[in-house]
């Protein structure tokens, strides 16, 4: 799996947790293990300006994502199994960590554990995953909530190995 972290914040992050999250996740969806997924971390105003040409908002947000290739999980119609589908590039999620840290600071955890939300986030987006209507938002959100529980079992259990 190719994963890209590209960090023009200006903000010093933890790119290979970033990039470990982010395979832990595509992994646990079982999308092809030669899939392309860039990262992309950005300052406020570049932000701002994606998110109010591509989405039509004014201000910064925390997470965009821009799927190119139609990967898809399983249940969302896709088929892996050794041979298939073909690799091919996921997308972008652009990440603003300005934005992560004030919303971490009012969520009481690290602006890390932030970042690695919302690329979980981004990289559902990516799938066809949706939050628009309150079944989606259910879908959705159930499924990251896993994902990161899951993480943070495997990493905590990386970092404390033997217990």
């Amino acid at each position: 799996m190719s994963i890209d972290i590209a960090n023009e914040s200006g903000v010093a992050v933890d790119e290979v947790g970033l990039a470990a999250v982010a395979r832990f996740t595509l992994d646990r969806m079982r999308i092809h293990p030669l899939a392309e997924l860039s990262v992309l971390l950005v300052d406020e105003r570049t932000m701002t300006e994606l998110h109010e040409r591509w989405m039509g908002e004014p201000g910064p947000t925390d997470v965009l994502a821009f799927p190119m290739d139609e990967l898809r999980p399983p249940h969302l119609g896709g088929n892996r199994d050794d041979q298939g589908p073909e690799p091919g590039l996921l997308g972008d999620v652009v990440l603003c960590p300005q934005v992560a840290a004030g919303q971490a600071e009012k969520a009481g955890h690290s602006t890390q554990d932030e970042l690695e939300l919302l690329c979980v986030h981004g990289i559902l987006h990516l799938l066809g995953y949706d939050h628009a209507e309150p079944e989606e938002h259910a879908v959705m959100f159930g499924t990251q909530d896993q994902l990161l529980k899951a993480w943070r079992e495997a990493r905590h259990t990386k970092e404390r190995p033997g217990l």
